[in-house]
């Protein structure tokens, strides 16, 4: 097996990596302790072609492959991954669904000015009461002849109070259950749209999550995604390369935190020489080290299988599970390392540790991943 990069590839790996150690530090801490919306770092981001990054070119996208995502992913993740998830909502979920699902006119009205990054955009899904089980929809989608009427409440939603796109999934008709969920495309300002207060979260401050309420929302019937009924389908496809997204994001919150542990451990000093000097500590180190590698390769694996459009489903939920809880290990471990400053801000791994937990949450928490695992593995 050919493990190495291309040029193309190092040269994605390097801008996200110059743009995340230059920019990105300079006011990460500042944005998670005031939940700032990082705007400005987003419009530079789309300058340098990181929103959408997998799109065709002649939808305006990069046409970068899913490794290169990966890669950069990975990078501006290790700086701060609030930034990291806006990135991956809009290419993992966003752009990516629209491209493979909707229609031409469809892609020439929405899908373009989000992977310019003119726009950004956001995944409805879950609800109050439609976690982890996403046939529970309760928001409705009601067929009106030549538009749908829709209502109901998302919640937990990445970009929901800045994107100008929304995918939401409804249900159409309840008596079929997941086979009634319609996926629709929905424009922000579009009348009966109320977005709820921003959540105070743990980690990612910095990215703005919301609820979003839909009453009597107007939808034109052009707007639908796919056949009716197929917003289920594309719901669980969508999220199957959203998790390699999470994956590279949860990589990139452990590899950030070993950077810095090992330049911390270089320089603190105990019982008269460097930390690192100790097996305690050294021993950690490679530990941290080796679980990062494997991170690492399972989620290269599922973006080279999902570049070769080969079945990736089970290889992202591996790379997701695997990646998060190494992340979570990782993180606070580090934040042991560095002893009572790993308690404080400035020193970033608290931080880092913060983060890291919700990557075991969303976009199917690690619980899910282990339902689809073992049912491939236990399937006749």
């Amino acid at each position: 097996m050919d493990f190495s990069l291309t040029e193309e590839q190092i040269m994605i790996q390097q801008a996200a990596r110059d743009y995340a150690q230059r920019e990105l530090i300079r006011d990460v801490l500042e944005r998670d302790e005031k939940a700032i919306y990082p705007a400005e770092h987003i419009k530079n981001l789309a300058e340098l072609g990181f929103m959408g990054m997998m799109v065709d070119p002649k939808y305006d996208g990069g046409g970068m492959d899913t490794v290169s995502y990966v890669l950069a992913m990975e990078e501006i993740s290790k700086v701060d991954s609030a930034v990291g998830v806006i990135m991956s909502v809009n290419n993992s979920l966003v752009c990516w669904g629209l491209e493979e699902y909707g229609t031409e006119e469809q892609k020439e009205k929405y899908l373009k000015p989000l992977a310019r990054g003119e726009k950004t955009g956001a995944f409805l899904l879950s609800e109050p009461e439609a976690g982890s089980d996403a046939t529970m929809q309760r928001t409705t989608a009601e067929d009106k002849g030549d538009y749908y009427l829709l209502n109901g409440t998302k919640n937990w939603i990445t970009n929901g109070g800045t994107a100008s796109t929304y995918l939401v999934m409804a249900q159409t008709h309840r008596e079929k259950r997941h086979h009634g969920i319609n996926t629709l495309i929905v424009e922000r300002d579009t009348p009966g749209i109320t977005v709820g207060k921003h959540e105070e979260k743990m980690g990612m401050r910095s990215s703005d999550t919301h609820s979003v309420m839909f009453t009597d929302v107007k939808v034109p019937k052009e707007n639908r995604i796919g056949e009716d009924g197929f917003g289920f389908k594309f719901a669980m496809r969508t999220l199957d390369g959203g998790r390699i997204g999470i994956a590279a994001q949860a990589l990139g919150i452990a590899a950030g935190a070993l950077e810095r542990s090992v330049k911390y451990s270089k320089e603190r000093k105990a019982f008269g020489t460097e930390i690192a000097n100790h097996q305690a500590i050294a021993f950690k180190l490679a530990d941290m080290e080796t679980r990062i590698d494997a991170a690492r390769l399972l989620t290269l694996k599922s973006a080279w299988l999902k570049d070769r459009e080969q079945p990736f489903s089970v290889a992202s939920a591996m790379a997701k599970m695997y990646a998060s809880d190494t992340a979570m290990w990782v993180t606070t471990e580090a934040v042991q390392i560095f002893g009572g400053y790993g308690y404080v801000r400035e020193y970033h791994v608290e931080r880092l540790m913060r983060e890291a937990k919700l990557t075991q949450i969303y976009e199917g928490t690690n619980e899910i991943q282990k339902i689809v695992i073992s049912r491939h593995l236990l399937r006749d």
